[in-house]
This record gives structure tokens, C-alpha cells and sequence, in this order.
């Protein structure tokens, strides 16, 4: 399988974590709704998971810093 690069998981899960915010503010309208489903997708086939919460998992593990014992990946909001 094919992994993306780390800097595009970073921006891939920034992006996400920033439209999940906009979201969940209640300030979103569809086409937020529709970017958050486009970033999801992306970092899925990115990662090769199949759920949001899987994938952004995986891509957090894949930046720099973190480690096998960094269990930072496993907190939301990062």
C-alpha cells in the first residue's frame, strides 16, 4: 500500500479538525458539510482505514514526534 506523505496527513488532519470545529460551532452550512465529508474521505483512502476515527489514528501516528508510546494519538482535538 502506498502511504501519503507526512506533511500531507498534517495538513489533512488539520484541515479536518478545523472544519469539524466550524461544525460544531454551528456556523456551518453545506458546503463546510461537504469539505468535512471530502477531508474524511481523503485521509481514509489515505491512511487505508475505512472510518474517520481510524484514520485519524493512523495519520496522527504517521507525523513527526510522535512515537509507539505516544498515546496522544489517541485524544481528539489534536
Amino acid at each position: 500500500m502506498l502511504l501519503a506523505h507526512p506533511a500531507v496527513l498534517d495538513d489533512l488532519v488539520r484541515r479536518y479538525t478545523s472544519l469539524e470545529r466550524t461544525l460544531a460551532s454551528g456556523k456551518a452550512g453545506p458546503t463546510t458539510r461537504q469539505r468535512l465529508a471530502d477531508v474524511a474521505y481523503t485521509l481514509c483512502v489515505s491512511t487505508g482505514t475505512r472510518d474517520i476515527d481510524a484514520a485519524l489514528v493512523v495519520a496522527r501516528h504517521r507525523l513527526p514526534g510522535s512515537g509507539p508510546g505516544d498515546d496522544s494519538a489517541l485524544t481528539s482535538g489534536g
